[in-house]
C-alpha cells in the first residue's frame, strides 16, 4: 500500500506528461493530430532547438545603420550618398576564406570531376599570375604563395567573383553533407564521381541516394525517409554577403551601445573600430600597433625591419590583426572582398528616392526557377555533375506579378524606362553588367579605402593580388531570440510557448 501511495503522484504526472505530448501533436489552427501515421501522417515539428551556427561562422544581430560615407567623397565619385537602410540577422564567416580552405575546395573538384570533366576543375584555379607586376620582383608568390604551408592560413587572391560563387555553392554541399555524416544517417563517399556526389538540392528532391545508415521516421508511411529542409537539419546555401551586409558588419555599430540613446546611435564610425586614427588606442601592451594590414604611404607596406607597423608587407593570416565588434577578422585591409552586388553608381540615390527598397537592399537579381517537367510537376533529370538544373524567370511569366515585372533586374529604376534616365552600362564606360562591387581595402591600399563606407568594382571574371572573399549566410527564424541570446523570449522577454490546441 505503502508502495503504491508513493508511485500514485508519479503515476499522475506521467499521465500529465502523455496528454500534454498529445496536445502539442495537434494543430491548434484545426485539431488535426500531427506526426501519426493513422491521420495521414503529416508532420510539424516539435521541440525545434533552431538554426545552427555554420562553421567558421559568426551571427550578426540585424539592425538599421546609415549606408554610405563616413568621410569626404576624396574621387569625387558620388556613388555610396548615405541613406538608412535595415538589415536583417544573418551569419558571416570570421575571417576570409584561406588558401587552406580553398585548396581542399580544389583538391575534392579534381577528385569528384578531373577525370571526366577536367575543365571544370580549371575554371576552379585562382589566377596566381596576379602577382606578376612589370617593375618588381613578385615571381617567389607566383609560385608559392597558393600552395607553400608557410601561407596556408592567409587569404586566397586571384580568385573572380565567379570562382567565389561557385565555391560558397559547394561548401554548401559540402557543410550539409558532413552534417548527415555526423549524425549517422549517411555514410561518408569518399571517392564522389561526376553525377554520383552529393549536392544538397539534388539529394532533398530525391535524385541522390546516399549509403543510408538510418533514415528519418516518415510518419504518412511509418517507415523511414531521406532528410528534407522542412526537417531543420541542412543548412540554407553559404553565398557572398550583400553589399549592405558586408558594409552592416564591418561597421559592428553594437560596439557604439555605450553611446546608443532612444533606438540611435550617437556617434559613428569611420572605420571598423571606433575613433579616427589606425592605432590601437587602448593603454597596454598593444598600444600603437596598427589595427588593420594597409599601405601606411608610397613606398611604406609594413614599416622599419624589426619594428613593423602591420606586420606584413604583403598578406597576413586571415586572424591576424584585431577583430571588430562582431568578432570579425580583416573588415579593414589585407584583402579586398567581393560582394554579391552589381556595380551600379546609381543605386544610392534610388533608394534614398523609393522607399520599398532598403530592407536588406541589394542590387543584381536573376530571379530563377528548378526546372520542372511540364507534365508531372517534379524536377527533371540532373545534369551530368550532379545539380538540379535551373531555369531564369521570363518577362512574360513576371509580367502579371505585383512585386516584380522582370526576370533580370539589373538596370531596375537605374538607366530603364522606369527611372526615365540615360545611362549608357555596356556602351561607353567601364560599367557592365559584369561589374561587380569589392570592398574593405587591402594589403596595397591606403587607409582612406578601409572605410566600409568606400566601393570599388571590377569585372566578376577578374581577380587580383589584393581581392578575396568570405562567405555569409541568412539567419532563421526569430530575431528576438537573437536579441535574447538564443533563448526563446519574445522582444518583452516573455518565454515564447507553443500555440496549443483543444481537444
Amino acid at each position: 500500500m505503502k508502495y503504491w501511495l508513493k508511485a500514485t503522484p508519479l503515476l499522475a504526472l506521467a499521465m500529465l506528461l502523455i496528454s500534454s505530448c498529445g496536445r502539442n501533436d495537434r494543430n491548434s489552427a484545426t485539431n488535426w493530430k500531427m506526426n501519426d501515421t493513422k491521420w495521414g501522417g503529416f508532420e510539424s515539428k516539435n521541440g525545434y532547438d533552431g538554426q545552427e551556427t555554420p562553421p567558421n561562422m559568426v551571427l550578426i544581430p540585424g539592425g538599421s545603420y546609415v549606408m554610405g560615407f563616413t568621410e569626404e567623397d576624396v574621387p569625387y565619385d558620388w556613388d555610396n550618398i548615405p541613406r538608412r537602410v535595415t538589415v536583417s540577422t544573418f551569419y558571416m564567416d570570421q575571417t576570409e576564406i584561406s588558401n587552406d580552405d580553398y585548396l581542399l575546395y580544389m583538391s575534392w573538384t579534381a577528385l569528384a570531376y578531373g577525370e571526366s570533366y577536367p575543365e571544370v576543375y580549371r575554371d576552379a584555379l585562382p589566377d596566381t599570375l596576379v602577382w606578376r607586376d612589370e617593375l618588381s620582383f613578385n615571381e617567389p608568390y607566383v609560385q608559392n604563395y597558393l600552395r607553400h604551408p608557410a601561407t596556408k592560413d592567409h587569404p586566397v587572391v586571384g580568385v573572380t567573383w565567379t570562382q567565389a560563387n561557385e565555391f560558397s555553392r559547394w561548401r554548401t554541399d559540402r557543410v550539409n553533407e558532413a552534417i548527415l555524416i555526423d549524425k549517422g544517417i549517411i555514410e561518408p563517399n569518399p571517392a564522389p564521381q561526376d553525377e554520383n556526389v552529393f549536392v544538397t538540392d539534388a539529394y532533398t528532391n530525391g535524385q541522390y541516394e546516399p549509403t543510408i545508415r538510418k533514415g528519418v521516421k516518415d510518419y504518412r508511411t511509418g517507415g523511414d525517409r531521406q532528410v528534407k529542409m522542412m526537417d531543420g537539419i541542412l543548412q540554407p546555401e553559404f553565398r557572398l554577403p550583400t553589399e549592405a551586409e558586408w558594409e552592416y558588419a564591418a561597421l559592428a555599430l553594437q560596439g557604439l551601445q555605450e553611446n546608443e540613446k532612444d533606438e540611435n546611435y550617437t556617434d559613428r564610425r569611420i572605420y571598423p573600430w571606433s575613433g579616427t586614427g589606425m592605432r590601437y588606442q587602448r593603454h597596454d601592451k598593444y598600444q600603437g600597433q596598427m589595427y588593420a594590414n594597409f599601405k601606411r604611404r608610397g613606398g611604406d607596406y609594413m614599416g622599419i625591419a624589426g619594428k613593423p607597423n602591420d606586420g606584413a608587407s604583403i598578406t597576413s593570416a586571415v586572424t591576424e590583426n584585431y577583430p571588430n565588434d562582431f568578432g570579425l577578422y580583416n573588415m579593414a585591409g589585407n584583402v579586398n572582398e567581393w560582394v554579391l552586388d552589381l556595380y551600379r553608381p546609381l543605386t544610392t540615390q534610388t533608394l534614398n528616392d523609393f522607399e520599398n527598397h532598403d530592407l536588406n537592399s541589394f542590387r543584381g537579381n536573376e530571379f530563377k526557377n528548378i526546372k520542372r517537367d511540364p507534365v508531372t510537376g517534379q524536377p527533371v533529370e540532373k545534369d551530368s555533375l550532379g545539380r538540379l538544373k535551373y531555369e531564369y524567370v521570363t518577362d512574360e511569366e513576371a509580367a502579371q506579378r505585383d512585386n516584380y515585372k522582370k526576370g533580370r533586374v539589373y538596370n531596375y529604376l537605374d538607366g530603364d524606362e522606369q527611372s526615365e534616365a540615360e545611362y549608357a552600362t555596356n556602351e561607353h564606360t567601364l560599367i557592365s553588367d559584369k561589374a561587380r562591387v569589392y570592398k574593405g581595402g587591402s594589403w596595397a591600399d591606403r587607409a582612406y579605402w578601409l572605410s566600409p563606407g568606400t566601393r570599388r568594382f571590377m569585372d566578376e571574371d577578374k581577380g587580383s593580388r589584393t581581392v578575396g572573399f568570405r562567405c555569409a549566410m541568412i539567419s532563421l527564424g526569430s530575431e528576438a531570440e537573437v536579441a535574447s541570446n538564443g533563448k526563446k523570449k519574445n522582444r518583452f522577454g516573455k518565454k515564447i510557448k507553443k500555440r496549443r490546441s483543444r481537444r
